[in-house]
Parts: structure tokens; C-alpha cells; sequence
């Protein structure tokens, strides 16, 4: 397989899975992303957390989440736990943000 042919495969993937994520973001509430993924849920739980030394970082808890990850066979999963020193995003979806906005035919 050449480099252009892999290059290929990965963009159609990459494509495959955007058009998954627009099918799917609409059942979830909760965007959440860390330094290694992306994920859509319905149930998350971010809790601060301090090692022995005071160094500060992250236990995140989510159930019934679609990941964003092209490698993954299965990209729905039940239960998910990510514990990062990084920075880790939450944002909840607002269904106004799915809609598509109206075509103005007078133009």
C-alpha cells in the first residue's frame, strides 16, 4: 500500500466518521474532550483530584458515550473513565446548535 493510498483510506474515514458524528450528536447532551479524545454523552462526572505531592488533575466519568476515534470498531460505549494531568473540556449541546439555519430563497 503506498503513502497516497493510506493517505486515501484515512480521509475516508475520517469522512465516515463525520458523518456518523452529525447522525449521532443530536441523542447526546454533553460534548467532552480531553487531550486524547472527543466524546458525546448524555451522563458526565468531572471531579478535581490531588496526588500525595498537590499535583492537581482530572477523573472524568461518563456513561453511554460515542467516541470519536476512526481506529475503533465500536465507537458506542457503556461506560468510560479518563483520568488526565491535562485540561479536559465540558460543554453541554444546545439543540439550537444542531439546527440547521433557514436558506433565504430571495437571494
Amino acid at each position: 500500500m503506498s503513502s497516497e493510498d493510506l493517505e486515501k483510506y484515512e480521509a475516508e474515514m475520517e469522512l465516515q466518521l463525520y458523518r456518523e458524528y452529525r447522525d449521532v450528536v443530536g441523542l447526546f447532551s454533553y460534548v467532552v474532550e480531553t487531550e486524547r479524545r472527543f466524546y458525546l454523552t448524555n451522563h458526565v462526572d468531572l471531579q478535581p483530584r490531588s496526588t500525595d505531592n498537590g499535583e492537581m488533575y482530572f477523573e472524568v466519568t461518563m456513561q453511554d458515550a460515542w467516541v470519536w476515534d476512526m481506529y475503533r470498531p465500536a465507537r458506542f460505549v457503556k461506560n468510560v473513565r479518563v483520568v488526565t494531568f491535562k485540561d479536559v473540556n465540558v460543554e453541554e449541546i444546545t439543540k439550537a446548535d444542531l439546527e440547521i439555519p433557514p436558506h433565504n430563497s430571495s437571494s
